[in-house]
């Protein structure tokens, strides 16, 4: 009798080795840099040729790794250095923004490159964000020129939504900030922005990312006041620039009048403690209470600090003629309501006896 156990089958045969299609070569960042300037060089000044190379060669070059490197060459003509600066001994181009013309067609021209080269490799969109990050906060290591080049472009790019104004987060860098180059910039980069849409549009931005009430900020504290940065912006030829942020402090103003008043009525502050503080918000700002009148007469009204026959009296005979029309086209509604009202009382009190 056999006692060795069967031997269980085994598959034997050929090994095949897989084909590998369109594998990108691997390159280092010298090594990847050199391949895109030379096929620059070989471009020349043509934006559109250049446009078609990049297309090109990311179907053979690593952009996903090397994104960095592709937009500093794309900017700067090399890889930039931190700070900002070229190293020496490093190839470089011309075919960049910093060496081309320093005029809005010009930028035009280059922002059609980047979006082109984005909408084909979408996964670029977070690289080339970051690129516009850091080159913001390396401002103070490029030329006057580079800046208002990189300013224009980046005006464009928010207007056509290439870039996300989130990106401006960077302007309220300290040391930028402190220097006066955040405001400059600031001033290149909202000509070309609004140049390419209008202010609002620019607003609907800002309010996206919560940057349209921080536009101050471009100024160091001791300069944050609206009429220092209505002056700067309206010198510069943005004067729509300055009325938006002019009226953003306005309602913000207002606001904080209303939660205020409020505050100090839930408070059961004495009444005369709550006049006192809107006569000083209107020694402060006259504009701002004239604005937001009716809302603290309705708050007072609400609050039975004040009845239907004094506010109808007013309305009648006791207005000043400062501000008479704002004041009485703001009550109208409110007033047409207390009348409606009392008259209703005095139809049902009639009606009960």
């Amino acid at each position: 009798m056999n006692n060795q156990k069967p031997q269980k089958p085994t598959l034997s045969g050929q090994r095949f080795k897989t084909r590998k299609r369109d594998e990108k070569e691997r390159f280092d960042p010298t090594q990847f840099q050199d391949c895109i300037i030379q096929g620059l060089s070989e471009t020349g000044t043509d934006l559109e040729a250049v446009a078609k190379f990049l297309d090109a060669s990311g179907a053979k070059l690593d952009y996903r790794r090397y994104a960095e490197t592709l937009f500093d060459i794309l900017v700067a003509g090399g890889m930039l250095a931190p700070g900002g600066t070229l190293a020496d001994d490093m190839t470089r181009t011309n075919v960049c923004v910093f060496a081309a013309q320093e005029d809005l067609e010009t930028m035009q021209a280059f922002a059609q490159v980047f979006n082109k080269l984005i909408r084909r490799y979408k996964y670029l969109e977070k690289g080339f964000e970051d690129e516009v990050k850091k080159l913001l906060l390396f401002l103070k290591g490029f030329s006057e020129s580079e800046r208002n080049k990189l300013a224009m472009l980046t005006g464009i790019l928010l207007a056509n939504g290439t870039l996300n104004a989130s990106i401006l987060n960077s302007l309220y860098n300290e040391n930028l900030v402190k220097e006066g180059v955040s405001a400059a910039f600031a001033v290149k980069l909202f000509k070309s922005w609004i140049n390419e849409k209008d202010i609002n549009a620019v607003a609907v931005s800002l309010r996206k990312v919560n940057m349209d009430n921080r536009l101050m900020e471009l100024f160091p504290a001791n300069k944050q006041s609206v009429e220092h940065f209505s002056k700067y912006f309206t010198e510069a030829g943005l004067k729509e620039l300055s009325e938006y942020v002019r009226n953003q402090q306005s309602i913000g103003a207002r606001k904080e009048l209303q939660k205020e008043l409020q505050e100090q009525m839930s408070r059961g502050d004495p009444f005369k403690d709550i006049i006192f503080y809107v006569k000083e918000e209107m020694k402060k700002n006259n504009i701002h209470f004239m604005k937001a009148f009716q809302k603290i007469v309705v708050l007072f009204y609400k609050a039975e600090v004040l009845s239907e026959e004094p506010i109808l009296k007013w309305y009648k005979d006791a207005h000043l003629a400062k501000g008479k029309s704002v004041f009485l086209e703001q009550m109208k509604k409110f007033v047409e309501w207390l009348k409606n009202a009392e008259e209703e009382s005095e139809s049902e009190a009639e009606e009960g006896d």
